[in-house]
């Protein structure tokens, strides 16, 4: 079966299949690996209504946000560049992870010193920018609406999107924007369902580039190792 046509391309934290990412893939819904649908775990809400945000995007943390390719650009040349770019980047290991709030949404953060993490996120937005289309004024306008901080406005200008490089932080969402009492409710599950098989200590061993198709659902194209020779 050929690819789906990628109206946008990004650069993820995609874990390996296994343990609590089955399970959180599962709990979302979407496999962006197989690009197929899953059923949800059972629990005492609506998970289906609770994930709708973050489903298109599959189990993921940012590192380069999406982005459609700049005019002359094309595929072949950002996995290209992607290949290099890991060859040159190192493995990051940090603590662990741990369901948090983040607002009114539930996501995974990194525990211990994020320093090299946020480094790698940084390095990989700058390093892949040549392949990103500028973004258009409907989008500036979009994202100012948010009220961005200074700093976060720069980011957009210069970078496209406000949360990269010291606004960045490192998430893999879990939910939408819930109420106080479902929130609750949905991190207690997750507390109870999920926690006990989170990685201790946590490593990023693996960058992928995925892309968005015309349904607005995120496909994984390819995973490169960090520091290997070879893309994996």
């Amino acid at each position: 079966m050929s690819d789906p046509v990628f109206q946008r391309y990004a650069v993820y934290y995609t874990p390996p299949a296994g343990g609590w990412a089955d399970w959180a893939t599962s709990w979302l819904g979407w496999d962006l690996v197989r690009g197929a649908t899953l059923p949800h775990p059972k629990a005492g809400f609506d998970v289906r209504a609770v994930t709708t945000t973050p489903r298109r995007y599959g189990l993921h943390a940012t590192i380069k946000p999406p982005f459609r390719l700049a005019q002359g650009m094309e595929r072949a040349g950002l996995e290209a560049a992607c290949v290099a770019f890991a060859q040159s980047a190192a493995p990051v290991r940090l603590d662990g992870l741990e369901v948090a709030r983040l607002g009114r949404f539930l996501a995974l953060r990194p525990l211990g010193d994020d320093t090299a993490l946020s480094a790698l996120a940084a390095a990989t937005v700058e390093a892949l920018d040549a392949f990103r289309a500028p973004a258009s004024e409907a989008e500036l306008r979009r994202r100012r609406s948010a009220r961005l901080s200074p700093a976060q406005d720069a980011n957009l200008t210069r970078w496209g999107y406000p949360y990269v490089m010291g606004e960045f932080r490192f998430h893999i969402t879990l939910t939408g924007r819930l109420e106080t009492a479902l929130l609750d409710q949905v991190l207690d599950h997750l507390g109870t369902h999920l926690t006990p098989l989170l990685p201790n200590p946590f490593d990023i061993a693996e960058l992928a580039l995925v892309g968005e198709d015309e349904a607005e659902q995120f496909h994984l194209i390819r995973r490169y190792r960090l520091g290997a020779s070879t893309d994996a």
